[in-house]
């Protein structure tokens, strides 16, 4: 079995060193590296390459947002960006995930859950607070920009699939919605990430709120 690789970036050492041992005692989980600010996580990622880098938001030199942007923008085979935050509704959190993180965690969730949320973004089937993120861009609003022109390239069952995503509906209650199979619903989803180029259901939250779709 190959294991998900994991990675942290959190400027104080005693979360680090949990957070560590928490990871490897998982047997599915590899703990691969590790960074006490933005700009060390950078150079950290080159390095080691992992799957799924959870990013504390504030921190000194360089912070998480930046860091988060600085990571996704390198392209190629980018790690899924979890951000760690302290508060339900943080516009710090809303900021990061516009600039490329796939969730966020709160800082104090049960270890489970951060597991849970490591392994629902690394396998993609799954998404981190869907509809905690639409709450939170709800909360803090965004400017609405032009619709990119890739949306005009879906089709009209992609659109309403994409436009029932993007309110926070799971899988299976779009299907139910539609009355379709969740298989098929999942289909329309990959389809639909595709041809909009993003990486997940998260980013087709950001996606619709940006462009004034949702």
């Amino acid at each position: 079995m190959k294991r998900i690789r994991v990675a942290l970036v959190d400027d104080q050492v005693l979360f680090r060193a949990g957070i560590r041992m928490l990871v490897s005692s998982q047997p599915d989980l590899e703990f691969v590296g590790e960074a006490g600010n933005g700009r060390e996580s950078i150079v950290m990622a080159t390095a080691t390459r992992p799957d799924v880098i959870l990013m504390d938001i504030r921190m000194p030199v360089m912070d998480g947002i930046e860091a988060t942007r600085a990571i996704v923008g390198a392209g190629g085979s980018t790690p899924r960006i979890i951000v760690l935050t302290t508060f339900d509704l943080d516009e710090a959190a809303a900021r990061a995930i516009r600039a490329g993180a796939s969730g966020f965690v709160l800082k104090d969730a049960d270890p489970e859950f951060l597991l849970a949320a490591i392994r629902a973004v690394h396998s993609g089937s799954a998404v981190i607070a869907a509809s905690a993120t639409r709450e939170l861009f709800e909360h803090f609003g965004t400017q609405a920009l032009p619709v990119p022109t890739e949306f005009d390239t879906l089709t009209v069952r992609e659109k309403e699939i994409f436009l029932l995503a993007a309110r926070g509906l799971s899988n299976a209650e779009i299907a139910k919605a539609e009355f379709l199979s969740e298989a098929t619903v999942k289909t329309h989803i990959s389809r639909v990430l595709g041809k909009l180029g993003l990486r997940d259901r998260v980013q087709l939250v950001v996606f619709a709120y940006e462009s004034g779709l949702a």
